[in-house]
């Protein structure tokens, strides 16, 4: 915690970096208030309620937006369509040899796919924006008698023009703040959220306390469940964090290489790869593909039938028919993680590298028989990914649904994002000031002396 808060100092004495961080949290204070926007042409209450029958997918679009889905706001998209984009670009990427091409073209080729996202994410805010507008049509206000559909039409351009915002503000931050940009927006939404955490936990510490007649037996009880609930929250956050930074390193030795009077190589590294490789994605994929049912049921069928309701009762968190939900949700987060990890994770790269660079590793011939190693390591690690983030996002969801305390203990994608997000920016600021320190620029010229 010390070394934490010793960096967030350091951080604002050096000036560049102060002003970078200072024009980021500016950013984020603007997309906050935008958020507190309301859509014009919405009955918000009736909005509201029309978007929690849609389930998880519901919470999870209106944490990303901050907390402004199920206020109406103008930025109710948030950066849903940003991050849908960016998933479909990178799977076309897979099929289509152009765009394979872009990514590897360097930061020109970065460019021409941060660009093509760009217009992309707008296209699908366009089109999400629709589907909110007809899937909550009777929650829209007439502006002019007879004529709902001008409502319409304002409601779906003021939510596109909320989503174009926030892609702007992303990447505002990119160009001129600390960078991250959206994992950053997404992170503000989510710490909006603490208090409210906060505020439910303390309700049901008073509704438990209640029960008892005693005062003092009462109070004590609800106080240790305040602290018992604050305690599994760390706890999950401190998991968490150790196993998306734990890695397998896998050793790799170079060869010893002499360019005129100088010899290089000859060291031996290591080939790290990360435990929790694909994030947070299989969770999004699996949390998305779920909701599809009841999303259907809700806005295409006004009286379901037998197999509508089984459907939609089926695929519910909170429904009658939880266990298959829950059941599907843990072949979807496995299934998921294999099939992202098998599109960002390319073995056959990490071989040819190694080898270009004179390296091998122990006991493991050049060639395929490396390919196939890295693929075999990747592949055991999938299975321990896979079994984390089930752990994390559907045990305490299912402990939350069984004692009645849901959404108030950390789950699910929002401690992963909290954390990696975190981490991402500590880590970066600590790269920025290890750069500007005369200290360890003086070690780095120290250390290639002696090399």
């Amino acid at each position: 915690m010390s070394g934490i808060f010793d960096t967030a100092v350091n951080a604002f004495s050096v000036q560049s970096l102060r002003k970078r961080l200072l024009y980021t949290f500016m950013i984020l204070g603007i997309f906050m208030l935008g958020g507190l926007v309301p859509v014009p042409c919405i009955d918000g209450k009736q909005f509201t309620s029309i978007l929690q029958q849609w389930g998880q997918l519901g919470s999870i679009m209106d944490l990303v937006s901050g907390g402004g889905l199920f206020h109406a706001s103008i930025l109710s998209m948030g950066v849903s369509p940003y991050i849908n984009a960016s998933i479909i670009i990178q799977l076309l990427a897979v099929v289509i040899p152009a765009l394979e091409e872009l990514q590897k073209e360097g930061a020109s080729g970065r460019k021409k796919m941060d660009k093509i996202t760009r217009y992309s994410a707008i296209g699908l805010a366009l089109v999400q924006s629709s589907l909110f507008c007809f899937s909550t049509r009777a929650s829209l206000i007439e502006i002019v008698p007879g004529a709902k559909w001008l409502s319409a039409i304002l409601v779906v351009a003021s939510f596109t023009a909320g989503a174009a915002l926030v892609v702007f503000l992303g990447e505002k931050i990119n160009d001129v703040g600390i960078g991250n940009g959206v994992s950053l927006i997404i992170f503000a939404g989510i710490c909006t959220r603490l208090p409210e955490m906060a505020k439910t936990l303390y309700a049901k510490s008073v509704e438990i306390s209640g029960y008892f007649d005693n005062v003092v037996v009462g109070a004590l009880l609800g106080i240790a469940v305040f602290l018992l609930g604050t305690l599994v929250a760390v706890v999950i956050i401190i998991f968490v964090i150790y196993v998306q930074d734990s890695e397998r390193r896998i050793p790799v030795q170079y060869s010893k290489k002499v360019i005129g009077r100088n010899q290089r190589g000859g060291n031996r590294d290591y080939l790290p790869l990360k435990v929790n490789m694909s994030g947070v994605m299989p969770v999004i994929f699996a949390m998305s593909i779920l909701a599809v049912p009841n999303i259907i049921v809700t806005m295409f069928i006004k009286e379901p039938g037998k197999i509508a309701t089984w459907f939609k009762e089926s695929f519910t968190q909170n429904g009658s028919g939880a266990v298959w939900y829950y059941l599907t949700y843990f072949v979807l987060i496995f299934a998921f993680t294999f099939f992202y990890s098998s599109i960002n994770f390319h073995p056959i790269e990490i071989a040819n590298n190694i080898n270009q660079n004179g390296g091998t590793i122990s006991g493991i011939r050049a060639g395929k028989p490396t390919t196939e190693f890295i693929k075999k390591a990747a592949f055991r690690l999938n299975w321990i990914e896979a079994c984390f983030l089930v752990l994390v996002c559907i045990l305490p969801t299912v402990v939350g649904y069984l004692t009645g305390f849901q959404n108030v203990v950390f789950a699910g994608t929002s401690v992963l994002i909290l954390t990696s997000v975190a981490d991402d920016l500590i880590r970066q600021v600590e790269g920025e000031l290890e750069v500007r320190s005369p200290k360890g620029f003086l070690e780095d010229l120290t250390v290639k002396k002696k090399k």
